[in-house]
């Protein structure tokens, strides 16, 4: 990025305040600005216990001229492309759009950088749009970039999720970190399962939050009694956000199965339809599955203090 600013490219980061609380040096808006590097702070934090500390920006976009943009799980962060180990081999997935769909993540991108920048007005952000050859044809299929938002009325990402389940005829196979639900969500699953539908779902074996862990484990035996099959992913921690429909249609962005991402978080994702890209998903998911472990409802046998911890644990998932 440096290196980039010095050739005179505009240079934009934003990242969100409680999410690098820990690790960013508290001079770093500063540091990026000696090196002209424009930087801007999603809700900083502020030692006072409100409800908007909970919405947090969780998008994970990088946009290049607004012609080519990248999204899915990955954070910038050396953990998420194993330059260091803190689970295991951490499992994340991305995807790369060029042309118009790479402008409409980079909408995303601006449209959220607007609320933290006066000076940025809709023509502003029309002057950065590329120029795109309207006699250019498509490689094939179709991509629709979308976010979320905690601000409106709309739960789009879980809208989404439920809406391609509902589509699917002959399997629903899922990546995801946290699986939290919502009773829309557990219906959904539950429904496609009991109606011959292939549903797998991949969470890590090694987690990184304990209690998040137990809650997720706590849908299990649920899920399984409707026939949903459940993998444990065996190498490291599972951070991917993907769902692949009848290997047809796919989805990867940011969102978990969970309540934070689905009510709480700013979020952003593709669904893609017909390019070479779902079979890439489907083979990846293949060999993850391969590496995982099947959870068997022996596992998963709850005793009676277990099952009123875990009930307990369901009752604050909304803040896990």
């Amino acid at each position: 990025m440096e290196e980039k600013a010095e050739q005179g490219v505009d240079v934009r980061v934003m990242y969100d305040d409680i999410g690098s609380f820990v690790t960013l040096p508290k001079n770093i808006q500063a540091t990026l600005a000696e090196k002209n590097i424009t930087s801007r702070v999603y809700n900083p934090f502020h030692p006072i216990v409100t409800s908007s500390q909970n919405n947090r920006d969780h998008r994970k976009i990088l946009s290049i001229d607004g012609e080519v943009a990248f999204t899915g799980g990955v954070n910038v962060g050396d953990e998420y492309i194993n330059e260091i180990e803190r689970f295991g081999h951490w499992k994340d997935n991305g995807i790369k759009l060029e042309g118009r769909g790479a402008w409409g993540l980079t909408l995303i991108f601006l449209e959220l950088w607007q609320t933290m920048d006066d000076h940025l007005l809709p023509d502003g952000i029309s002057d950065l749009k590329p120029k795109y050859n309207d006699e250019q044809k498509e490689s094939g299929g179709f991509v629709q970039p979308f976010a979320d938002s905690p601000t409106d009325t709309m739960n789009i990402g879980e809208h989404v999720f439920i809406k391609l389940i509902h589509a699917a005829e002959k399997s629903v196979w899922i990546y995801t970190p946290y699986l939290i639900l919502d009773e829309n969500l557990e219906i959904a699953l539950v429904l496609a399962a009991r109606s011959g539908v292939d549903v797998r779902i991949v969470t890590p074996k090694k987690w990184d939050k304990y209690l998040v862990h137990i809650t997720t484990r706590s849908y299990y035996t649920d899920l399984m009694d409707a026939g949903v099959k459940i993998h444990e992913y065996s190498k490291g921690f599972m951070h991917a956000k993907t769902i692949l429909i009848d290997g047809d249609v796919a989805e990867v962005g940011t969102i978990n199965f969970d309540y934070r991402s689905l009510y709480l978080h700013f979020e952003n994702a593709v669904v893609i339809y017909g390019t070479d890209a779902i079979k890439e998903i489907e083979l990846d998911m293949e060999s993850t599955i391969n590496q995982s472990e099947r959870i068997a409802y022996t596992n998963v046998k709850q005793s009676l203090a277990a099952k009123v911890i875990r009930s307990i644990l369901r009752l604050f998932a909304p803040l896990m």
